[in-house]
């Protein structure tokens, strides 16, 4: 008779370092959860690839003393609106829409300013104001 009893081994994982495994998880996703913005919109922004300056079909500038130049030309005020008219036409001929940039001085008067706004846009061209 054998009476002693046989010792069987169970086999049982060491589960000391995974509390610690399982800490370490929990706050990485949780760090990582509130830096992601789930209403975050992604578009795709547009890359300017040429210089604007190059698009500068017509300047109008405005001094201090408010006298009219149209490029390094002088005008009068009172030609200024049929004058615009004409360069806007003759840039038509090259581009679709061409632009109107007007330098105008700070102390220039801006209701003038509005006024070859308002000749541009009613020509059909884009514009731009620049104010130093």
């Amino acid at each position: 008779m054998n009476i002693r009893r046989k010792l069987k081994a169970h086999a049982e994982p060491h589960t000391g370092p995974l509390n610690d495994i399982l800490f370490i998880l929990l706050l990485f996703f949780l760090i990582t959860s509130t830096l992601a913005n789930p209403n975050l919109v992604k578009v795709n922004n547009p890359k300017g690839s040429k210089d604007s300056r190059a698009k500068q079909d017509i300047i109008v500038s405005i001094d201090k003393e408010n006298k009219f130049f149209i490029g390094s030309t002088s005008v009068q005020s009172f030609m200024i609106d049929s004058l615009i008219k004409e360069q806007i036409i003759k840039a038509k001929q090259k581009v679709d829409t061409p632009s109107v940039v007007i330098n105008a001085d700070t102390t220039a008067y801006y209701g003038e300013v509005f006024r070859i706004m308002r000749i541009a846009k009613q020509n059909g061209a884009k514009v731009s104001a620049l104010v130093k």
